[in-house]
């Protein structure tokens, strides 16, 4: 019997497991550190590489500190803190492409010493592998076998490829400046296109720079722009559907100030680096069934999984939140300005067509207690839950990009602090769809002769052709040339007469 064995593709995306990574980070803040006023950390991973068993991967963790000096000056700085880390699992293997992911879950100040200071932040690592996935699958054309075919829908995976760019911002102001102690730059996809050879990246770039007037008054603004980056990937049709991310290195961040008699403005150069992962959708004809008019066959199927992606989702909302400052923190008589604006997104879900993003925002509150005339700073921790319509259905993966913009802070009665705040987060989603496929046959003893020319079989109601061809062990055309006036499925239990060729 000529039975052929052949392969095709499937993407298959596998999440690692998380895991924590603790990374030290010492710092120099120029001059004699009095009080760390705020503190932003964001992580992100720089390259990787997939051997047999691990996942190994470099990554960063960008630091900005404004800190209160024992001269009495309130300066900032900025510093990276390089790291590296791994997962390992058997799962994985040389060739495949690996995209890791780190967030910021929490940080702390260990100690100040000088102008030294030394940050001890705790990462969860995430991500996931990415690769084709070869099934075995058969072809038949012996003139004995009956195939019942069908046309299976595959996803392949294409490839990735990366790209750079600079989103270019300005701030106007109506006053000159006299310094800027922070900027702090976050970026988001919002649309994912493809092209020829290319995928379309395009989304928004938001900055805070938060600065201080020649009045010595310390003052803050959002700027929001957009990008739109092109990066090449040579498989890529305009049928292929993708995924895009994008993230900021926040120490490459350049803040530039530009000022004449008519006032100044603020310049800002954020460095995006854009990630673009591809995917095909094609058709390909398998075998569902099988059998043989001579034989019995032992047949092996296969099962499988492969991952499909949805097309890249937003959600917006607003965060809104307060703390009453405790008894050993002096009353806020001036609030000067907030910093550190981070969030965090703690858990994510889909249930009864909605999408669920949970988390936690913070802020470094800076503000001025009269009673001293000192300046004191405090963090607000402010949970929040957003919530949207989804139209994917649960059981998939979910992966959040998230960030703020236009935060507020306000200070009532002394003791009251209210944040007010809006969010953007981009959703990414996949889920894997279980096949199954015929991956071998063989013969086995024929069929014993039939000593009889003809034969009558029943075919219980709603039983389709190749049912009863398959029962019978005969080909369907017999059935429907020797049966002509039966319909099929049947409607009833339905007679039907097979005739043989008798050889004696």
């Amino acid at each position: 019997m000529a039975f052929e064995k052949e392969k095709f593709e499937v993407a298959r995306k596998v999440d690692f497991n998380k895991g924590e990574v603790t990374v030290e980070c010492n710092l120099s803040a120029g001059s004699s550190v009095a009080k760390i006023l705020s503190l932003s950390v964001e992580g992100y991973v720089l390259s990787s590489e997939t051997l047999n068993g691990v996942v190994n991967y470099s990554g960063a963790v960008d630091l900005k500190l404004v800190v209160l000096g024992e001269d009495g000056e309130i300066n900032s700085t900025c510093s990276t803190c390089p790291f590296s880390s791994k997962f390992e699992s058997g799962e994985i293997q040389n060739g495949q492409d690996a995209f890791v992911k780190v967030k910021v879950i929490d940080y702390n100040v260990e100690s100040i010493g000088g102008e030294m200071v030394k940050v001890g932040v705790m990462l969860e690592q995430s991500g996931f592998l990415l690769s084709n996935r070869e099934v075995a699958c058969l072809a038949c054309h012996d003139d004995d076998i009956c195939l019942k075919q069908d046309e299976m829908t595959l996803i392949k995976y294409l490839g990735f490829s990366k790209s750079e760019a600079t989103v270019e911002s300005e701030i106007n102001l109506r006053e000159n400046i006299k310094k800027v102690l922070l900027t702090e730059s976050h970026v988001l996809v919002r649309n994912v296109d493809t092209g020829v050879g290319f995928v379309s990246v395009s989304g928004d770039v938001i900055s805070r720079v938060l600065y201080l007037n020649e009045d010595d008054k310390f003052e803050s603004g959002y700027v929001n722009d957009t990008f739109k980056e092109e990066v090449e990937l040579s498989s890529c049709t305009r049928e292929s559907f993708v995924e895009g991310d994008a993230y900021v290195k926040q120490e490459s961040v350049v803040t530039e100030i530009v000022q004449d008699e008519k006032g100044g403005k603020i310049v800002v150069k954020v460095p995006i680096t854009i990630s673009a992962r591809a995917y095909e959708e094609g058709k390909r004809g398998v075998i569902q069934d099988l059998y043989s008019t001579k034989n019995e066959l032992n047949v092996t199927t296969e099962s499988f999984s492969m991952t499909r992606v949805s097309p890249l989702d937003i959600v917006e909302g607003k965060i809104e939140g307060s703390l009453s400052l405790e008894e050993e923190h002096p009353r806020v008589d001036k609030l000067l300005f907030n910093g550190g604006n981070s969030l965090t997104v703690t858990n994510a879900y889909i249930n009864d067509g909605e999408i669920t993003i949970e988390g936690i925002a913070k802020t470094s509150v800076v503000y001025l207690n009269d009673e001293d005339s000192s300046l004191h700073s405090v963090q607000l921790d402010v949970p929040f839950v957003l919530s949207d319509k989804f139209s994917e259905e649960e059981g998939g993966s979910l992966y959040i990009d998230a960030t703020l913009n236009d935060v507020d802070v306000v200070v009532k009665k002394g003791r009251e602090i209210y944040y007010d705040a809006k969010v953007k987060a981009s959703v990414n989603y996949c889920h894997d769809e279980a096949q199954g496929v015929i991956s071998d046959a063989s013969a086995l003893d024929e069929y014993g002769k039939k000593d009889y020319a003809m034969e009558v079989i029943f075919a219980p109601a709603g039983e389709d052709l190749w049912t009863v061809a398959k029962k019978a062990k005969v080909k369907e055309e017999q059935i429907v040339a020797q049966n002509p006036e039966v319909i099929f499925p049947t409607t009833d239990y339905t007679p039907l007469v097979l005739f043989y060729q008798r050889v004696e």
